[in-house]
């Protein structure tokens, strides 16, 4: 009888994929002219950006001269930088600083509003095509994902590179944007990667790089370990994944507790089990906005009021979209002084209803000082299910009924 052959399994290799300042590149597809040029993406819409349009300008877009683009210089108010190109990062410049202090850095720069439908639409279209090629996707977000590449054609050979490049070449020839791609044995490892060649970069890790490739790095660049737990691990002496690995299991443990011990003793010896996820629900939806100035909630009560009612409704209607309800209602502030408060109520039956939700968070609201002048605004629906009732009533349905609820806020 002939001896039956054990079949290897293949070495796991995950890909983590992000776009290449995603905002900013797909607002050069749209204005080529400022190609090369340091551009911010943030703030809202304002009266000045009329002129940036096919219908302000009366041009093409790739037409528009670029003296009718905004500067940053000019900017007033305290929205924050959602993304900037490369040009913009180089003058120090990076997401999440406020636009006034970005304009002390870059004051040249231009400044383009967020476009969150166009950058939806992108996204969905890059993903398309990653799908095509490699079906086991988890997506991460507007610009990031992972992929199983273990058992897709060209996923093992040179590690990964060659189907990376695959993915690259046709989200390019798609969409003209561009990706940087890490492929290694698991999710952590892989979203290091993907950063070591950035912009446009292909990095593969294997196990036995762990001590040349990953050891050298700051424990920062482990996903997970924030601004906290780094000065903690700065203080035992603690400040390279390397160092981080040189610690016993125990040791760990016992200066951050169980669960935490153990995890970053994995991490920093790049172990990770975690499988890429296909499909997963989400745990809540929010809205939320920063004001452009602090409000008063009785001096600025209108103001405040519209603005809720336009969160309410637009949680109602993303909850709409994606087929959710909500039992969990909630709100969240952030006065001048940057404190910030959050509160939140259960109610009896689901919904996606935007006047329910308005009601609920305006009770909320209730139960929150509001004596200081407000940076911040948000809310949020939390402990979803899917609907048993049928569909979900469109978005004008679900935003009835909310004439005339303003006067009840603040």
């Amino acid at each position: 009888m002939a001896a039956v052959t054990a079949i290897e399994p293949l070495p796991r290799r995950i890909a983590h994929l992000d776009m290449d300042a995603f905002y900013a590149s797909v607002e050069l597809l749209r204005y080529p002219q400022l190609q090369g040029l340091p551009v911010v993406i943030g703030g809202g819409r304002r009266g000045c950006d009329s002129r940036i349009t096919a219908e302000g300008s009366g041009l093409p877009l790739h037409e528009i001269p670029l003296a009718d683009f905004p500067l940053l210089k000019d900017y007033t108010g305290r929205g924050v930088i959602t993304t900037a190109t490369y040009a913009a990062r180089a003058f120090g410049v990076g997401s999440a600083m406020g636009l006034m202090k970005a304009a002390r850095l870059c004051p040249q720069a231009i400044l383009l509003p967020v476009d969150f439908d166009e950058y939806r639409r992108y996204s969905r279209r890059f993903k398309e095509i990653i799908t095509d090629i490699a079906p086991v996707m988890e997506d991460r977000g507007v610009d990031e994902v992972y992929i199983d590449f273990t058992h897709v054609p060209g996923g093992q050979r040179e590690g990964g590179r060659v189907l990376a490049r695959l993915i690259q070449k046709g989200i390019f020839d798609a969409t003209g944007l561009t990706c940087s791609i890490g492929v290694a044995p698991n999710k952590l490892l892989a979203k290091m990667a993907s950063e070591f060649h950035k912009p446009k970069g292909i990095s593969i890790v294997h196990e036995a790089d762990l001590q040349t490739l990953v050891w050298p790095l700051a424990c920062r660049k482990i996903n997970g370990i924030g601004p906290k737990a780094d000065e903690k691990l700065a203080r035992h002496g603690i400040h390279t994944i390397g160092e981080l690995a040189a610690r016993p299991r125990d040791w760990l443990v016992q200066h951050f507790g169980k669960a935490t011990g153990a995890w970053l003793h994995d991490a920093a010896w790049g172990r990770d089990a975690r499988p890429v996820v296909t499909e997963s629900e989400p745990v809540s939806m929010s809205r939320e906005t920063t004001f452009d100035r602090d409000l008063h909630a009785v001096h600025d009560r209108a103001e405040l009021g519209a603005i809720f009612t336009d969160l309410c409704q637009r949680v109602a209607q993303d909850l709409q979209r994606k087929g959710y309800m909500g039992r969990t209602i909630g709100i969240k502030l952030r006065y001048d002084d940057f404190r910030a408060v959050t509160r939140d109520q259960t109610i009896a039956e689901p919904t996606h209803d935007a006047a329910t939700i308005r009601r609920v968070a305006g009770l909320c609201l209730k139960r929150v000082p509001l004596d200081r002048r407000l940076r911040l605004l948000g809310v949020r629906v939390g402990g979803l299910s899917r609907p048993d009732d049928g569909p979900a009533p469109s978005a004008g349905e679900g935003a009835q009924g909310m004439t005339g609820v303003n006067a009840e806020l603040f």
